[in-house]
């Protein structure tokens, strides 16, 4: 716990059982290097649970708790953490605090998967969020009217997520700009090698390549594309139109870069989506296959066991 002077700003991180460390220090860290740079305690935070008792993090470290829901004091933003499952013990009182805490109208931020906490609870309703990429395509099977971009980090009026991990340092420090301005932000990315902020508008990985960046600017474009459309895939003219491009030059294109076809390419998004809902919904295979743009059962089946090595009822056998 971290208690700032007068006039500064409290933080609270609700944290539930197997969340991310990573997440959790990253965000923490660029206010207690902030209040560093600035020579005062501008920034304040303070760890709640459900019951107020320790929480284990992925890591299998565990965290010593400030405060339980229960009597956890006021703070500007209460920022909810989840890692690796959005099922834990005293999960019930986890959702009634936040829609207690949404109701009166205050402030609500999630790290990483903590955004799912935030839409079960109702607190995203007619707000615009983010979540880490590997649960989105269960996110938006889950919640279908609640826009999930696959953007870093949002804020939309009084909603702050982000998708974790790094990201968590942009949100935070988009915090702390809208307070100092850029010059103290800089400054606490320069204390953490972060080579550049990003803002709301940059997305998160985008397809199997981990890094598009100092690749061809129409590439990533048609990358973006491809995963904005899975389930109703654009055929090679309309992805090479979209870019200014022809089909030929669009295959050199992925060829020179990705050393795949564009086909291949948009294959292979489709199967990675597809492994996501077999893992993070109930949904039968057959709309997992609709979903992702197989008008066939039989095709989506050899095709993901091409892909993976194991068909797709293997694949929902799993626990991961």
């Amino acid at each position: 716990m971290n208690d700032p002077v007068q006039g500064g700003r409290q933080f609270g991180f609700l944290l539930v059982d197997k969340f991310s460390m990573f997440s959790l220090a990253a965000a923490i860290d660029c206010f207690r290097s902030a209040n560093r740079l600035l020579g005062r305690d501008f920034y304040g935070w303070t760890t709640i649970s459900a019951d107020g008792d320790a929480v284990m993090a992925s890591n299998g470290l565990p965290l010593k708790i400030d405060y339980s829901v229960a009597d956890m004091p006021p703070v500007d933003i209460l920022f909810v953490s989840v890692g690796l499952t959005t099922e834990f013990p005293g999960k019930s009182k986890v959702l009634a605090a936040l829609r207690s805490w949404g109701r009166r109208g205050n402030a609500l931020g999630a790290l990483s998967v903590g955004s799912y906490l935030l839409a079960e609870a109702g607190q995203l309703d007619g707000y615009r969020c983010t979540i880490h990429w590997e649960n989105r395509a269960g996110f938006m099977e889950r919640f279908p009217d609640i826009t999930c971009t696959g953007n870093v980090f949002e804020i939309d009026r009084k909603r702050y997520t982000c998708a974790g991990g790094t990201t968590s340092i942009d949100l935070m420090l988009e915090i702390v700009r809208g307070d100092f301005g850029s010059n103290l932000a800089n400054g606490v990315a320069n204390q953490f090698q972060h080579e550049r902020i990003r803002s709301a508008g940059d997305r998160q990985r985008v397809g199997p390549e981990r890094d598009l960046t100092g690749k061809s600017e129409k590439l990533r474009r048609i990358v973006e594309l491809m995963a904005d459309h899975l389930d109703e895939p654009l055929s090679a003219v309309q992805l090479a139109k979209s870019a200014g491009l022809s089909v030929r030059q669009v295959e050199r294109l992925f060829l020179r870069h990705l050393s795949v076809t564009p086909g291949r390419y948009y294959m292979r998004l489709r199967l990675e989506r597809a492994r996501e809902l077999l893992r993070q919904t109930n949904m039968p295979i057959l709309d997992v296959a609709i979903a992702t743009g197989f008008t066939s059962h039989s095709y989506f089946a050899q095709s993901y066991r091409l892909q993976f090595g194991r068909p797709p009822s293997e694949e929902r056998r799993t626990t991961y």
